[in-house]
């Protein structure tokens, strides 16, 4: 195992920003809610889906009432009845960098606009199905604070012991890799082990990242952001390497 892909490795912290707390939480109570409704299930014990979606709101801080109240609402103990569509949108950004947006929503037509013009203002394309997906891959990803765990000898161990198939240095995290279908199991037995974990859930790794200058990262990053302010998309994938330089310019520019 290995771990130093640095496509991942930048994470923006604009959903820690007070603005944007109320967004982030809006956008995991509609998965949360989604994932109970879906697996029928409200047990997140019972229901893998649920569970990764609750381990995913409790590593943003999301409260427990509020939690609660979006299983009850898929559930169908909560008022509110509205229905939430998945929908995949694919395109091309600048520098021709593959995107994957994943959406729940209750309004396709609404979604549809607000993510064609972000494509558009950035000078890139949106694509018909399948015109990006195989360039992904899902997979289960744990994340592990470095105070939990400082030995990368440990944690190799560790993730070998528990079925993971491989981990990713994160600067001040570490990154666990599952098969989606492992996530929990491997969550648990990391945790058992006396590693404590941060957070779960389920992701897209591109298979093939794109090297990208830095002026041309600064583009993708400006239409992802612009992605990840519409409360529909949950969740925004993207194929460009983020190399050290690159990475280095996003901080600078935050």
């Amino acid at each position: 195992m290995s771990g130093h892909s640095k496509w991942a490795t930048t994470k923006h912290k604009k959903a820690a920003a007070d603005a944007k707390r109320s967004t982030l939480f809006s956008k995991l109570a509609r998965q949360i809610t989604v994932a109970a409704k879906v697996g029928g299930d409200p047990n997140p014990d019972n229901n893998a889906s649920l569970a990764a979606a609750v381990e995913r709101a409790k590593a943003q801080s999301m409260p427990k009432d509020k939690i609660k109240a979006a299983i009850d609402k898929g559930a169908g103990a909560g008022k509110d009845a509205t229905n939430y569509e998945e929908v995949v949108y694919e395109g091309y950004g600048p520098a021709g960098i593959a995107i994957l947006c994943e959406a729940l929503t209750d309004n396709r037509n609404r979604t549809a606009a607000d993510v064609r013009s972000a494509f558009t203002h950035a000078g890139g394309n949106l694509g018909t199905t399948g015109s990006v997906a195989f360039q992904f891959e899902r997979k289960g990803q744990i994340v592990i604070d470095k105070a939990n765990c400082s030995d990368e000898d440990e944690l190799m161990m560790a993730v070998a012991e528990a079925g993971g198939l491989d981990y990713e240095d994160a600067d001040e995290e570490w990154f666990v890799y599952t098969a989606p279908g492992d996530l929990m199991a491997v969550k648990k037995a990391l945790d058992a082990a006396g590693i404590e974990t941060k957070g779960a859930e389920l992701t897209m790794q591109p298979t093939t990242p794109t090297s990208v200058s830095v002026a041309d990262a600064r583009k993708v990053m400006r239409l992802v952001d612009r992605l990840e302010e519409l409360e529909d998309l949950q969740n925004v994938y993207h194929t460009m390497d983020i190399t050290d330089e690159i990475a280095a310019a996003l901080e600078e520019d935050e």
